[in-house]
């Protein structure tokens, strides 16, 4: 099978995503490997073709109240919800309601979009939990091609979104437990 047998249009990659398939999207910052976050059977394999224990990713929804409804802690996110939709995703107390999420890594990483691709497809599908289209330790696909020669066929489907070399990956917050920020990474968004 080759990589052009796998792409598919973002209409296609809804349908795929709400049947438990994973796959590999252009996201609000870099390429990402994509899963329903409601379905805890694709979201297992996203983290097996990831070879991922205890990293988790992030969940990417398109409003505050898609997090709520998959059981993010909605005290927590009263903290940050004023910074959305930017490509900022802040990492939150966890709760057992998500544990399969993060991996029973204390904190879960979320953003809300403002691409307004991505928001749509998330629309349709529910939150999506993502990891940059990468294995570990290797850079991150700025390209469909790049994200094909790590993941090959042993994914879905690809949704094409051209280079995407400029993008920088999301600035990281962390929220504790009182409520103070500490940034833990700079990326596209300044704090």
């Amino acid at each position: 099978m080759q990589l052009a047998d796998k792409i598919t249009t973002a209409q296609q990659a809804i349908a795929f995503l709400q049947h438990g398939k994973i796959g590999v999207i252009p996201t609000d910052t870099v390429y990402g490997l994509a899963a329903r976050a409601h379905d805890q059977v694709a979201v297992a394999r996203l983290y097996a073709a990831k070879h991922r224990e205890h990293k988790p990713g992030t969940v990417i929804a398109a409003s505050v109240e898609q997090l709520i409804e998959l059981g993010v802690d909605q005290t927590a996110l009263e903290k940050v919800s004023h910074l959305w939709p930017n490509p900022l995703s802040a990492v939150l107390p966890a709760s057992p309601a998500t544990a399969y999420l993060h991996q029973d890594v204390p904190g879960i990483a979320v953003r809300v979009t403002a691409d307004p691709q991505l928001r749509q497809l998330i629309l349709a599908t529910g939150p999506l939990l993502t990891s940059s289209a990468n294995l570990p330790g290797q850079p991150e696909s700025a390209t469909i091609q790049q994200a094909w020669d790590y993941f090959g066929d042993t994914i879905d489907f690809y949704v094409d979104g051209g280079n995407l070399a400029g993008r920088l990956a999301s600035t990281i917050i962390k929220v504790d437990e009182t409520g103070n920020i500490t940034v833990v990474r700079q990326g596209a968004l300044s704090l």
